[in-house]
């Protein structure tokens, strides 16, 4: 996190726009072996609003990570 809110250009390896979503970005964590991976999206450009997380253990980012993080994106869009 302190990455993110201190330098203007990340690297893709630890924070990179979801492709196909409209503003939903995934932080990547790695810890040893174990990779972890952490939805979130911006408010009004300067907060970061994390939505859900999981360990990853494939290539593959599971569909259904995705579409929770949308729904929560959505869910607080709505309630704003």
């Amino acid at each position: 996190m302190k990455l993110i809110n201190t330098h203007q250009h990340i690297p893709t390896d630890y924070f990179e726009h979801m492709t196909g979503t409209n503003g939903l970005y995934e932080i990547r964590v790695k810890q040893g072996s174990d990779i972890f991976r952490i939805f979130c999206f911006f408010d009004e450009g300067k907060l970061i609003v994390l939505a859900n997380g999981f360990q990853k253990k494939t290539q593959k980012t599971p569909k259904s990570e995705i579409e929770k993080a949308l729904k929560i994106k959505k869910e607080y869009e709505q309630e704003k």
